[in-house]
């Protein structure tokens, strides 16, 4: 049986401060930078979403990508899009809110909620010379 990947491809625009609160200003100061930015700053990422599976011999998708779409749009995107992801986006929580860390949430909301296609990999731009990759490992 052959496995096919697919892509969608979604934007979405949010603010943030990477800080850790257990370090002291000075500290965050250091490591983050202008990250750090006492007043927030923000980011138009980009999402990339590649599910895989066999193709379904009946519609010859391996998943309608409009379902794809569906899903993380609600499950992702309208829980973080014009949000602070420090203060607005409950998955967050308590969480440095780096582009590694919000990989790492969106996989583990976006895997279970793409079946019956597996999640193969994410790739999350933070800027057009920026980006993380996470395929569940």
């Amino acid at each position: 049986m052959s496995i096919v990947s697919i892509t969608r491809i979604v934007r979405f625009n949010a603010a943030h401060r990477v800080y850790n609160p257990a370090l002291s200003d000075a500290e965050n100061q250091r490591l983050f930078g202008k990250c750090n930015n006492p007043n927030w700053h923000g980011h138009n990422y980009t999402l990339e979403v590649t599910v895989e599976g066999a193709v379904e011999p009946r519609t010859g998708f391996v998943v309608n990508l409009a379902d794809i779409k569906a899903i993380v749009e609600r499950e992702i995107v309208d829980v973080v899009d014009h949000k602070n992801l420090n203060l607005d986006v409950p998955f967050m929580s308590g969480t440095i809110p780096s582009t590694e860390n919000l990989v790492l949430a969106c996989w583990r909301i976006l895997a279970p909620a793409v079946a019956p296609a597996r999640l193969a990999k994410l790739k999350l731009w933070e800027t057009e010379n920026q980006y993380v990759e996470y395929d569940g490992r």
